[in-house]
This record gives structure tokens, sequence and C-alpha cells, in this order.
């Protein structure tokens, strides 16, 4: 886990350095485990009916074959973006490892009510601009002017986040 620090090239070995963070929203280890299992099991599952009992047609093979590929690197990837956290910090919203979502400046408003259009425990937040398209499968989605936030992430946690997100623009990016 790598924190996010914020430095001061001119401060004397006596400043300590201070983490930026405001709010981390993890993945769920228990959700995380349902979710590559689920896919795992789907991939497993099409590998097993092809070669127990392989269906006649060429275009039979090739479709389960492609399932269970398609549905055993969905199982990799989402164990391999949930691995990470999402931070919330003064100036934006990242991964862990540095990439960044958005910028907090660039959030219009955020959506996490029951009829929204979001990930399951999560919220969405609505940009002033459109953003280029990135996705990381169960933790969070981008798609024009929307950010999907959640997936394997508790329920408690997310709409916390939602809500500290809430002031944050409502007040500027300030929280007095």
């Amino acid at each position: 886990m790598t924190d996010q620090f914020d430095t001061d090239p001119g401060a004397g070995p006596a400043q300590e350095q201070v983490d930026t963070r405001v709010f981390n929203l993890p993945a769920t280890l228990g959700r995380r485990l349902s979710a590559v299992g689920v896919l795992g099991a789907l991939g497993l599952i099409h590998f097993w009916i092809m070669f127990t009992s392989p269906p006649a047609v060429l275009i039979g093979k090739v479709f389960l074959i492609t399932v269970g590929l398609a549905a055993s690197y969905a199982a990799y990837r989402v164990w391999t973006s949930t691995e990470c956290d999402i931070l919330l910090t003064p100036e934006d919203i990242r991964e862990e490892t540095g990439r960044v979502l958005c910028r907090i400046e660039d959030i219009d408003h955020v959506q996490r009510g029951p009829f929204a259009f979001k990930p399951s425990n999560g919220f969405v937040i609505v940009l002033k601009n459109k953003a280029p398209r990135a996705w990381a499968p169960g933790l969070w989605w981008r798609i024009g002017r929307r950010i999907g936030v959640g997936g394997v992430t508790s329920a408690g946690a997310g709409k916390a986040m939602a809500d500290v997100l809430s002031a944050r623009v409502t007040h500027n990016g300030r929280l007095d």
C-alpha cells in the first residue's frame, strides 16, 4: 500500500510529512472473492462442458472456448483491479497506484439515490466536462461525464465517501 504525501522541498528534517488522504475506499476481500469466484466458475463451467460433452458443430465449440476464456480473463482483471483502494485527496480522486479518476474542481455533483445508474454499493460522480473512457472492473468506470465508483466496496464506506465528496463539492472543495 503506497501513501500519498505532501512534501515541501524547502522543509528541514524536523518538519513532518503529512498524509493528504481525506478518505479511503477499499475493496472488501469477501466481495472480491465472490466476484472472482463467480466469473471463474463461469469460465470453468464452459470449459467443462466443452471437454465433457462437446457440441457437434464447430461454432458451438468456438463459442464455449471463447466464453470460457472471456470469463477467465474477466476474473483475472477483477482480481488485479481491486487490489488497490480509491483515495479521496484534497485535489482529486485517485487509485492508490496514482491513477487519477478526476480532479475535485471538475466535479459537478454526486448522485447516490436509489434510481441513479450506479455500481452496486456505490455512487456516480457527474463531471462538468467529458473525460476519456476508463475502467477498473469491480471498482470504478468512467464514460463521458460520469464516473461510477463501487462494486466490490462495502455499502457503508461507499455511502460515507459519497457524503464526504458531496460536502466538498458543495463547499467548493473546502471542508471548514
